[in-house]
């Protein structure tokens, strides 16, 4: 059990300082109600945490996509009309 807890531990970890270029919107403030959640909930606040990380991110983008004005619908160009 601690062998599952410390590699779950690492790998947060290791994602987390990885040099990515992702954006983290919403996975801070997830991960800290997820992990006190998980703590409250039997000790598993670092499974909480990610937990909270995943969903706060998905939280934030579906809010960018609703927020995000609508762009009209590309028209498309006339055909060409036949010489004749």
């Amino acid at each position: 059990m601690k062998y599952a807890m410390f590699a779950a531990i690492a790998l947060a970890l290791a994602s987390a300082t990885a040099p990515a270029p992702a954006e983290a919107k919403g996975c801070l403030k997830g991960a800290v109600v997820g992990g006190v959640a998980g703590h409250y909930a039997g000790h598993h606040g670092v499974m909480g945490a990610i937990g909270g990380c995943i969903v706060g991110h998905h939280m934030a983008n579906e809010k960018a996509k609703q927020a995000a004005p609508a762009a009209p619908p590309a028209q498309a160009e006339p055909a060409p009309k036949p010489n004749g």
